[in-house]
């Protein structure tokens, strides 16, 4: 304490045997030196075996400028100039210059004249090096000799063409300099030079090691480009006991800015995977313009917090790969169904020519009210293709891909522009591609939208529930209409899984509030209109139904038919009955369930509907809609025709086959029409998901009992609209009946003995608003005593309100569906975009002897092919080796197949504040015991790993529960290491 009174703080405390930082601390409070003297002699001790320090003056915001000598045994003493190593951090050098920039000449004249003297003073021989640290006065100390040959040596090598090493290697076996030929007059600085330590650590981290194993490495190369090195190779092993360094890369030439520029190419041509390094950081460092000016210090860092967020590449590649081993490895969907490239299958057409204009510009120029009104006025019947929406939801269970339909976008476009709209949007749509496709579901509205501009995109929009399966508060309806909107829809045809206007209304006064989009209020229809028996879903019902729709602002009517339901007379009577009473076009959309819905589209024509809906022929019928082929040929040549060309359609037919054989893993099972519909009333696009669930549930083969369950369920549930998210309610309470074995009749008699699913709880709660028959009691009263759900969230937080305003597509989607929107973003996180793959390489990975092209982005494509596939460790875990762009890379998949006989490592929960994880991988030595208590901040453990020595504290207060590992023990990051009780 006297000593360093003596000189003054700031002080350093310096190891004796030390270097590279270790055992180094710098002390600005004369309280803080007990405890900085402690922590660097226990780390001199623990590097060098020598725990022996010393204090030494520490120059405020100085340059670290050090100068090399060569000395031999005669005494003969010259130096190689200078070197500028002021950018450190942790008082280790990171990147060095030769010769120091902004130097002044007679100032460097006098450091390294200096640096001579002290050699010769000591009879110091061989190769040293001289540091000072100059002050911002010009006035500089001596700080250290280093008695050998340092890390950044080259840079000297490189401007003054003198080996270092093979100098220092013959002075120690008796040459002289003048042997070597070296005198100081002959020692010239041509040129600059720089080299940056390439480290295995994150910037980002407080420079935390990394470990694990090198999965690629390409290096740089070119004219003035030098790589010193030896762990950077593929498959190498980065430890937690040995220096991070894993490269040194010196870049030279004629002058500093020259340098600069090699190197910063140099640095972005290096592709280092598997582990963390600082390239990024080091790129950011190179970028600054005050490095590019010369003047950093060895503060610079520490003023720069912006060069250590994160700089990393998105080593997509690697990503990439990974994803596509784990699909060759486990094969979720089996092997491939066909070799078939569905684009080959697109007929020719000139894709350099604009689309022509349609219905979108037309929309554009009339505005909403003007398009509906010359949608009712005009003779033609109007016509929406599902294809890229309710057919495949049908059919496939909505799990077709944005690419598969980019594809074909274009050809749309430009062969069937007479189509009044294209229907892409909707709640499977959005959260399918969330949950099991890994797609951002406003990239494919905004990228069907650019590539089928004329056009009209339409959405099904779920009233209050928007894509969702709940209502949300009015702000959230508000929000999605006007984004989706922004984004590229035109047409929102809106309803209510329970025909309650109520609902449907805010939606409508959203889509009116955008002046530019189309409010089609759909009417769900349900039942047996018609028959005599029929008391609850008759006409006088769907008129005053399609009543408070227009009074509530819609521009066009739609009559939603979900399972088929609609047949030939009651479509005749209802469309005419809708049209004689009031003025608004009507729509009708229908499915081919059991196979008559053609006969009753043409007797809607008959009666004047103005708009239908149908899918391209190879996704049409049963589930799906009626054939747009079939249509087309039906009304060609009467005052009815659509106007759309059978030749363009058909010639669709076969890309859209083929597309569909990719995703045979996902058909719905029915292989024809089916009268059943009749009875159990399942919607079209439920029929397929419920056969997946059932499937998945083990219940597959006993889908006629559920068939017959979800009859019975709909009749305890009051004869209900069944269309999401009310027909999920009855498809999960058969469900559960029969997995449960369940007889329909004793659990409407005494509910309560059974397990009853949320959904149905929720609906009875009142959730979805009221059935339109009223509620089922005693049933309900029964089925709800001793049961709460939580309630449905009316009002948005200032937090969410906020985030709406600044990223709303990121927060609807968070706020819709929060878990698919987490296991989007963590697969994006861990795969990268997966949206580049082609869907058979999505779905079943790499096959052997194919090179697989995966653009990444424009004019950036990898070559990946499958080279060997490894035998499974003890962990379940197989190599699987593949080439990227001509380079072998290895990566490691867990074989669902393969018993793992390893015991894992506990994992910490991020969740948990109280779970305290390793920061990252090295050795860790608890400080603490079960049943301490501890406070926030409190030291719990230190970790130790390659230059680092670090504290893990307490993120709270309270009492130590347990401890998850021995007293000291080698971790990986994430590992749990105690968890604490909070207080």
């Amino acid at each position: 304490m006297a000593a360093a009174a003596e000189i003054g703080f700031p002080v350093f405390v310096k190891a004796v045997a030390g270097g590279g930082g270790r055992g180094m601390r710098l002390v600005n409070d004369p309280a803080r030196l007990p405890a900085a003297l402690e922590e660097a002699m226990r780390e001199a001790d623990a590097a060098f075996g020598d725990a022996r320090v010393y204090l030494e003056e520490a120059v405020n915001q100085p340059r670290h400028i050090e100068v090399q000598i060569l000395a031999d045994a005669a005494g003969d003493v010259i130096h190689l100039y200078e070197r500028d190593c002021s950018v450190q951090r942790r008082h280790q050098k990171v990147v060095e210059l030769a010769p120091a920039p902004n130097l002044d000449p007679a100032l460097r004249d006098q450091i390294c004249a200096d640096a001579v003297r002290f050699a010769r003073h000591i009879g110091y021989s061989n190769a040293g090096t001289v540091e000072f640290l100059l002050g911002q006065d010009g006035r500089y100390v001596f700080i250290e000799m280093n008695p050998r040959i340092q890390v950044e040596h080259t840079v000297t090598e490189e401007v003054t063409d003198v080996n270092l090493v093979s100098s220092q290697m013959r002075i120690a076996a008796g040459e002289t300099l003048t042997d070597l030929g070296l005198t100081q007059d002959a020692i010239h600085v041509r040129g600059a030079a720089l080299q940056c330590r390439v480290t295995a650590e994150d910037p980002a981290n407080g420079f935390r090691p990394d470990t694990g194993k090198v999965s690629v490495s390409r290096t740089p190369g070119g004219s003035g480009i030098r790589l010193d090195g030896g762990t950077v190779f593929a498959g190498a092993e980065i430890g937690a006991h040995f220096d991070s360094m894993m490269v040194k890369l010196t870049c030279r030439g004629r002058d500093f800015a020259t340098a600069v520029r090699r190197a910063q190419r140099a640095l972005a041509e290096f592709r280092i995977r598997g582990v963390s390094t600082n390239i990024g950081f080091l790129r950011g460092v190179l970028a600054d313009p005050d490095f590019l000016a010369g003047r950093a210090t060895t503060s610079f860092i520490d003023e720069r917090p912006e060069l250590l967020r994160p700089h990393e590449s998105a080593d997509r590649a690697t990503k990439l790969l990974q994803f596509l081993a784990e699909r060759t490895i486990n094969k979720p969907f089996g092997d491939p169904r066909t070799p078939v490239v569905a684009r080959s299958k697109l007929p020719v057409v000139d894709l350099y020519a604009a689309p022509p204009a349609g219905s979108r510009q037309r929309l554009l120029e009339l505005g909403p009210e003007g398009f509906a009104r010359a949608l009712r006025e005009q003779k033609a019947v109007a016509v929406t293709d599902t294809t890229f929406r309710d057919a495949h939801q049908s059919l496939l269970a909505t799990r077709v891909r944005t690419r598969d339909l980019m594809n074909v976008a274009p050809w749309i476009a430009r062969t069937l522009p007479e189509l009044f709209s294209v229907e892409a949007w909707g709640g499977a749509t959005y959260d399918v591609a969330l949950r099991f496709l890994k797609e951002d579901p406003w990239a494919r509205l905004a990228t069907l939208h650019e590539l089928m501009p004329n056009l009209p995109i339409q959405m099904l929009l779920r009233g209050r529930n928007t894509v969702g399966y709940t209502p949300y508060p009015l702000a959230v309806t508000n929000a999605f209409v006007t984004e989706a909107a922004r984004t590229g829809v035109n047409v929102f045809r809106i309803f209510d899984a329970l025909n309650n206007v109520e609902q449907i209304r805010p939606a409508i006064e959203a889509v009116l509030e955008t002046d530019h989009a189309v409010a089609e209020a759909a009417l769900c229809y349900t039942g047996n209109m018609t028959s005599p028996g029929e008391k609850l879903y008759t006409l006088d019902y769907y008129l005053r139904l399609a009543e408070q729709l227009v009074e509530a602002g819609a521009h066009i009517l739609a009559v939603k038919d979900m399972a088929g339901l609609l047949r030939a007379p009651a479509a005749s009577r209802l469309v005419s009955a809708l049209r004689t009473n009031f003025d608004l076009p009507v729509h009708l959309h229908t499915h081919d369930t059991a196979g008559g819905q053609l006969g009753t589209l043409l007797a809607a024509i008959n009666a004047g509907v103005d708009a239908v809906d149908v899918a391209n022929a190879a996704w049409a019928g049963t589930t799906s809609q009626v054939s747009m082929s079939a249509l087309i040929a039906a009304t060609d040549d009467t005052d009815r025709a659509t106007g759309l060309s059978l030749q363009a359609a058909s010639d669709l037919e076969p890309y859209f086959e083929a597309v569909r054989v990719l995703y045979g893993e996902f058909e719905s099972g029915l292989p024809g029409p089916t009268g059943r519909v009749y009875h159990h009333e399942i919607p079209g696009g439920q029929l397929s998901n419920l056969r997946q669930q059932a499937i998945a549930l083990g219940l597959g083969d006993r889908f006629e009992a559920i068939e017959d369950m979800y009859a019975a369920a709909n009749a305890m549930l009051g004869n209900i609209v069944k269309v999401t998210p009310s027909s999920k309610v009855v498809g999960d309470l058969a469900l559960a009946l029969v997995g449960q074995g369940v007889n329909p009749a004793a659990f409407a008699d005494d509910p309560q003995r059974y397990d009853i699913p949320d959904s149905v709880i929720g609906f009875l709660n009142g959730d979805l608003g009221q059935p339109p028959g009223g509620w089922p009691e005693p049933f309900r009263t029964k089925a709800l005593a001793g049961r709460r759900t939580r309630p449905v969230e009316t009002e948005l937080s200032d937090a969410d309100a906020e985030a709406l305003a600044s990223d709303p597509r990121r927060t609807l989607n968070r706020l819709l569906f929060p878990g698919p929107t987490k296991d989007y973003e963590e697969a994006t996180e861990t795969y990268s975009d997966l949206s580049v793959l082609i869907t058979r390489q999505f779905l079943h990975g790499l096959e052997p002897g194919i090179e697989h092209q995966v653009p990444i982005e424009r004019g950036k494509t990898l070559l990946m092919s499958l080279q060997a596939i490894g035998e499974a460790d003890e962990r379940g875990l197989r190599p699987v080796m593949a080439t990227v762009n001509g380079q072998v890379r290895q990566v490691l998949v867990r074989d669902l197949g393969v018993q793992s006989s390893v015991v894992a490592a506990e994992r910490a929960n991020p969740d948990d504040p109280g779970q305290v994880p390793a920061p990252f991988s090295g050795v860790v030595t608890l400080t603490v015991a079960a049943g301490d208590t501890v406070a926030v901040g409190d030291q719990v453990a230190t970790i130790e790993a390659m230059k680092m020595e670090a504290s893990i504290t307490s993120p709270v207060a309270g009492t130590v529960q347990r401890v998850a590992l021995q007293q000291s023990q080698t971790v990986e990051g994430g590992d749990l290491l105690l968890v604490v009780t909070p207080s």
